[in-house]
């Protein structure tokens, strides 16, 4: 099935999980999209794998940036009229605290959005939605 088939099942169905099983970033990386009262949240359900130190042992930056950018990307395909998915022009990912090897969730706002380009503030956080470990603000390019 193609992207844009997957995200049309998504909005004819109003359910963006579909996305998780379809997307092979997403499923590689374990992460999954659940919406409750219009409201999108990715998880990321962290592993041994997405580890980068160690010692501490914390997740690798990139894989908190891939789950800030795919909450991102998933929150403009599911605002906005067409089928196709954006496409990041620059992300900024500013990381805050060490995120611990445990699930991680992420949800993003889409602050402006013209013809066709949007930017959007995204954060995660493990335990407190008010203690985030890293936040993301981006300018996509819409299809």
């Amino acid at each position: 099935m193609s992207i844009v088939e997957l995200i049309r099942r998504a909005k004819a169905n109003n359910d963006f999980g579909v996305l998780s099983a379809g997307i092979p970033y997403m499923k590689t990386l374990n992460i999954e999209v659940h919406e409750a009262d219009g409201i999108l949240t990715v998880e990321l359900r962290a592993d041994r794998i997405h580890t980068g130190n160690p010692w501490l042992p914390a997740l690798h930056g990139g894989v908190i940036g891939g789950l800030l950018e795919t909450a991102a990307i998933v929150q403009l395909a599911h605002d906005q009229d067409t089928d196709n998915l954006p496409k990041p022009i620059n992300v900024t990912v500013d990381y805050l605290r060490s995120g611990r090897i445990a699930t991680t969730w992420a949800r993003a706002q889409v602050t402006k959005q013209g013809r066709r380009v949007a930017n959007v503030q995204a954060s995660c956080w493990q335990e407190d939605p008010d203690k985030p470990i890293a936040s993301l603000f981006g300018h996509f390019l819409l299809g």
